[in-house]
C-alpha cells in the first residue's frame, strides 16, 4: 500500500453497514484493508446481514462492539444512531442490498442501519449487491437514481456492481465489487480537496462501440473495446467528478465510483446521455456506428440462389454534435474523439469545427490501438493549439485528459 494511500486514510473514521447477502464476507476483507491503510472502523450488522457473518468476527477485525439492535438501552440513552451517524467520517454500506437502498431512497427508517443512514450528515459510499434480475429491476434502478439525486450538504456515492457469475448460479451486472475496487473508492472520497479538484462536478462519459442489427444474430459494430473511455470515466471519478458512463458492449468490469449504464444502439447511447444531462464535462469517446441498417429483418437472414442481400443504410444520430449544440444543457467543456487512419490533423480539426465540441482528442488507430493497452493522441482545442503525448498506457492517457479538464475548470 502507497503512502498516499495511507495518508489518504490514516486515522479517519469509517462506519461499515453489513447488509445481508453472500458478499457480506467481502465485508471482513474490506475490514482488513481499511484497518491496515490506518482507518478506524465501526461496524453496523443487519439482521440480515448476521446470516452470513458473525458479530465475533468484526468486533475482532474493528476492535469495536458490532451494533445490531435499533432498540438498545444501553445506546439508545445516548442516542445511539445520531451518534454512529455523526461519529464517522464516510459511511459505507457494503452490501448494499435491494431493501437498504429502497429505505434509504424512499426516508424510511424502521431499523439501526435505515434510521443510521437517514440521520447522517456524512457522504455515504454503496456498493450494491444482489441478483442480476434484482439490479435490473425498474424500482432498484428508480431508487439508485433518486439516492444520487439528493445532493444537499451531503451525498450518495455508488462503486460497482460488477459483472459475473453470482452464487445463484446466473451471470450479469449485480456483484458486489471487490475489497480493493471499494478502498479505492473510500480512498478518493476521502483524499481531500486538493485531490478532488473536480468534486462538484458532474460528467457524462461514452465509451465502446455500439451494435446495429441487421437481423437477431448480425449486425453493424466496430473493433473498439472501450478501453479508453472507461479509463477516462475513472480517472474522473478519482478525481471527484460524479461520472456516468454510458457504455455500449464491451467486456470490461465497471469502473470505480462510476455509475455505468450498458446500452447497445447508436439511438440507445443518445437517449442514454440526454437522460444524464445536464452535466458539467462530456467525453464522447464511444466509437458510435455511423449508419444502422434501414429495417431490421425480424429473422435469420438465408443465403439464397440470388447472391448476397441488398442492406439500405440510413444515417444514425450525430450524439457529438448533439451535445455540443448551444442550449441550457449543454455541458461547459465538450471532448470529442477523432480516430483516423489518415491525416490525422486535418480530420481532427475538420471534426472539431464540423462538430461544436471545444476539444477533440485525435488519434491514429491504424496500428495496434483497439484493443489494446496502450495509445498516443493529440488533443486540439477550439484556440487552435496542439498537445501531442506519446505513447503511453491508456491509463495513463485518461489522467492526463482529466487533469486537463480540471486545470480547464481551474482557470
Amino acid at each position: 500500500m502507497t503512502g498516499m494511500t495511507t495518508a489518504a486514510l490514516s486515522g479517519r473514521k469509517i462506519l461499515l453497514i453489513v447488509g445481508g447477502g453472500i458478499a457480506a464476507y467481502k465485508a471482513l476483507v474490506l475490514t482488513r484493508l481499511l484497518k491496515k491503510a490506518g482507518a478506524e472502523v465501526m461496524s453496523l450488522l443487519t439482521p440480515a446481514g448476521a446470516q452470513f457473518v458473525t458479530p465475533m468476527s468484526l468486533a475482532a477485525l474493528t476492535g469495536h462492539p458490532v451494533r445490531q439492535a435499533l432498540f438498545m438501552p444501553g445506546d439508545e440513552t445516548a442516542m445511539g444512531h445520531i451518534e454512529l451517524s455523526r461519529w464517522a467520517d464516510l459511511v459505507v454500506v457494503a452490501p448494499a442490498t435491494a431493501g437498504l437502498i429502497a429505505k434509504a431512497a424512499n426516508g424510511l427508517a424502521d431499523d439501526l442501519a435505515s434510521t443510521t443512514l437517514l440521520a447522517t450528515d456524512k457522504r455515504v459510499l454503496l456498493a450494491p449487491a444482489m441478483n442480476v434480475r434484482m439490479w435490473l429491476h425498474p424500482a432498484v434502478q428508480a431508487n439508485m437514481a433518486r439516492l444520487k439525486s439528493f445532493d444537499g450538504f451531503h451525498g450518495v456515492a455508488v462503486v460497482g456492481p460488477d459483472e459475473g457469475e453470482m452464487a445463484c448460479g446466473e451471470f450479469g451486472p449485480g456483484r458486489m465489487a471487490e475489497p480493493e475496487a471499494i478502498l479505492q473508492a473510500i480512498e478518493g472520497l476521502l483524499a481531500g480537496p486538493d485531490g478532488r479538484p473536480l468534486a462538484g462536478r458532474r460528467a457524462v462519459v461514452t465509451a465502446g462501440p455500439t451494435f446495429e442489427p441487421i437481423d437477431p444474430v448480425r449486425g453493424l459494430t466496430n473493433r473498439s473495446s472501450g478501453k479508453q473511455g472507461y479509463a477516462i470515466a475513472e480517472a474522473l471519478a478519482q478525481l471527484g467528478a460524479r461520472v456516468t458512463l454510458v457504455s455500449g458492449p464491451v467486456a470490461l468490469p465497471s469502473p470505480v465510483g462510476v455509475e455505468r449504464i450498458q446500452v447497445e444502439t447508436a439511438r440507445e447511447m443518445k437517449d442514454a446521455v440526454e437522460a444524464a444531462l445536464p452535466a458539467d464535462i462530456a467525453v464522447m469517446s464511444a466509437a458510435v456506428a455511423d449508419w444502422r441498417v434501414d429495417g431490421v429483418a425480424s429473422g435469420k437472414i438465408k443465403k439464397a440462389p440470388g447472391g448476397p442481400p441488398s442492406l439500405a443504410l440510413i444515417e444514425n444520430p450525430d450524439i457529438l454534435a448533439s451535445v455540443s449544440a448551444p442550449g441550457k444543457r449543454r455541458p461547459k467543456l465538450v471532448v470529442g474523439f477523432a480516430a483516423e487512419t489518415t491525416d490525422l490533423e486535418v480530420n481532427a480539426r475538420a471534426k472539431l469545427s464540423r462538430k461544436g465540441c471545444d476539444w477533440i482528442v485525435g488519434n491514429d488507430v491504424s496500428d495496434d490501438v483497439f484493443g489494446s493497452d496502450g495509445n498516443s493522441v493529440t488533443l486540439f482545442t477550439r484556440d487552435g493549439s496542439a498537445e501531442s503525448w506519446p505513447r503511453q498506457s491508456k491509463t495513463e492517457v485518461a489522467r492526463k485528459l482529466a487533469a486537463r479538464i480540471a486545470d480547464h475548470f481551474k482557470a
